[in-house]
């Protein structure tokens, strides 16, 4: 609350100091507001006497800690950094690199970035514009900033961790310094990023101490609250055993794809969750698959294992607790050198071979195509954790209450003679039955929100399984009674066959909640329509929308169907704005700034 908006009575300062103090207070960092009120209780306690003058101290210098992230490990490694510095005595500023002030780069001393990589070799969403700035011409020259720079990102994409490696080269050419060493890591970064942190700590320690004055603490910057205290004890690290309620096809008999609902329940957990939040699932692996492994490996699935300082069967680890869907290089490397394939190490000294190779293969393929004799420890060795699969939420709990639903779409497809399904869209829509226990977790997504101001009009851009975050902001949107105007795009190959929750929709049009539906079944015609011809075609209105403060929102896929919708975006606000095409591109990034722009992209 501002001073001049506090009751009478309240506020013993007069208009014009309460002015002057406000006037003050927006232009102080925190660490000189820290001072200030410092300054102002000693004052107090020497009834108003003048303190000593003394020699002006210069502001300590903090530990700057900003991420990058699509998914939440980003965020989840630099809030653990954050912790561990602030236990060892440290200040540290932590911040999510799109509330990031920009201008402050050049007063940076102390800075670490952690980053993934999104896509092709791309920053995450939320590190667009700083990634930008950065390989700009108003990027301030770096001399005597220290730097450490951690990459997260995945060994099965050709560009991997590609962000952080050209963070830190043109930190360096900067003029910047590396004070830690950089360090990639792949899904498996749990097991890496603790001794990473000690290092680093290690490392800025003695620099930060001689720059400090005694006072510490984290200063979450703009947007961030750091290490919250949450209702739940569970998470990725503890994930709850929830309750497989409803599984339930919704697309027709004969449609290309097959596209489960899926509600869990969550009682008894604790969990909460916002719309614009994601449900990470650990899934089983296919049993039968499973056992067709050992049997070609010669190995004996109840064979006691050590994992995770516990002596398991090697059989319920492999389905339980291991990869083996998603392949990668480094498990053809480690294979190939347990068994001594010379094909497999032959294929692993070409990366771009190997990656072909990989792309239509599961790690199960692999081990049939070239069982070896293999001890269960090199194995597990040669293997990485399962990573759990994130699924935008579909929900609000103001409507569903104890429940979480997802809006699933099976991976599948056949090759090698057999048919192939996704690791955790076959097991929640084909091997798990309702009533059987699903490990899960809630991460949260603070770059995609709902306004705080329920009359706000929102433009929703969902097609295929993207529209399953939209029903939970339709829902929370029913449960607010929010007056705001509500425009969904949506989009499949057919209408008999592929429209998702159509009853639902069509409710909430006849309701007025939802004011404008427009659909593009491509395939329903000879001309294919997607709903980036929708948004041209209703380009006007679009663009009057946005400029009443619409906030404008894309999920889905990002190879394609993103890219095409942004483009015809800056083609309506170029058209209908009469603007340069450049300029409208700067305007959808204002919109971005200004959090009115928001992707859920995968």
């Amino acid at each position: 609350m501002l001073l001049n908006q506090m009751p009478a009575g309240v506020n013993p300062l007069t208009p014009e100091q309460s002015q002057q103090v406000s006037q003050l207070v927006s232009t102080l960092t925190p660490l000189q507001q820290a001072f200030v009120s410092g300054y102002l209780a000693a004052s107090a306690q020497l009834g108003g006497a003048t303190l000593p003058a003394a020699a002006p101290a210069a502001e300590a210098a903090p530990l700057t800690i900003l991420y990058g992230s699509q998914t939440g490990n980003a965020k989840h490694v630099a809030t653990e950094l954050a912790e561990a510095a602030k236990a060892r005595g440290l200040t540290v500023k932590l911040s999510d690199m799109a509330d990031y002030k920009l201008n402050q780069l050049k007063n940076e001393k102390f800075l670490t970035l952690v980053c993934s990589t999104y896509g092709e070799g791309e920053p995450p969403e939320n590190a667009e514009k700083f990634c930008a700035f950065l390989n700009s011409k108003k990027a301030p020259r770096l001399e005597g900033t220290q730097v450490a720079v951690l990459g997260l990102g995945d060994s099965s994409y050709e560009f991997f961790c590609q962000t952080a490696i050209d963070l830190e080269t043109r930190l360096l050419a900067l003029g910047a310094k590396v004070i830690s060493e950089r360090k990639l890591l792949d899904v498996d970064y749990d097991d890496h990023t603790p001794a990473w942190i000690s290092e680093t700590v290690e490392r800025f320690e003695p620099e930060l101490k001689a720059a400090a004055g005694p006072a510490s603490n984290v200063v979450a910057m703009p947007g961030l609250q750091v290490a919250a205290t949450a209702a739940s004890p569970y998470n990725k690290k503890s994930p709850f055993a929830a309750e497989l309620s409803v599984v339930q096809k919704i697309t027709g008999r004969d449609s290309s794809k097959d596209v489960r609902h899926i509600e869990i329940s969550l009682d008894g957990s604790g969990l909460t969750y916002q719309p614009g939040d994601a449900l990470g699932v650990y899934f089983n692996n296919d049993a039968d698959e499973v056992d067709a492994v050992l049997a070609l490996l010669q190995l004996d699935g109840s064979e006691q294992v050590s994992f995770a300082d516990q002596q398991r069967p090697l059989r319920d680890v492999l389905i339980e607790e291991m990869e083996l869907t998603q392949s990668y290089p480094a498990f053809v490397e480690k294979y190939a050198a347990a068994t001594g394939n010379k094909t497999l190490a032959g294929l692993a000294e070409d990366k771009a071979a190997l990656r072909e190779y990989l792309a239509e293969r599961q790690i199960f393929d692999i081990l049939r195509e070239h069982p070896g004799k293999i001890s269960a420890e090199e194995l597990l060795g040669a293997l990485r954790k399962m990573q759990p699969r994130l699924y935008s939420i579909a929900s609000s709990q103001a409507e569903v209450e104890d429940e979480v639903h997802l809006t699933v779409g099976v991976v599948e497809w056949d090759a090698f003679d057999r048919v192939h399904l996704g690791g955790c869209s076959g097991y929640l829509s084909r091997r798990a039955q309702e009533g059987d226990k699903v490990r899960v977790f809630v991460e949260s997504n603070d770059n995609f929100r709902l306004p705080a101001d329920p009359s706000t009009p929102l433009i929703m851009i969902g097609p295929g399984t993207g529209i399953a975050p939209f029903r939970a902001f339709l829902q929370e949107r029913d449960a607010q009674g929010a007056d705001g105007d509500n425009w969904l795009f949506f989009g499949n190959p057919h209408f008999t066959q592929d429209f998702l929750y159509q009853v639902e929709l069509q409710g909430y049009l006849k309701s007025g909640l939802l004011n404008r539906l427009d659909v593009a079944f491509s395939r329903d015609q000879a001309k294919k329509i997607y709903v980036q011809d929708r948004l041209r075609e209703q380009g006007e209105a679009v663009f009057a929308w946005l400029e009443r403060g619409a906030h404008l929102y894309i999920c889905g896929d990002a190879n394609h169907m993103a890219k095409d919708v942004e483009q015809a975006l800056a083609e309506v606000i170029s058209e209908h704005g009469k603007l340069p095409f450049d300029e409208a591109e700067k305007y959808l990034e204002r919109l971005r700034d200004e959090k009115r722009f928001q992707k859920d992209i995968y």
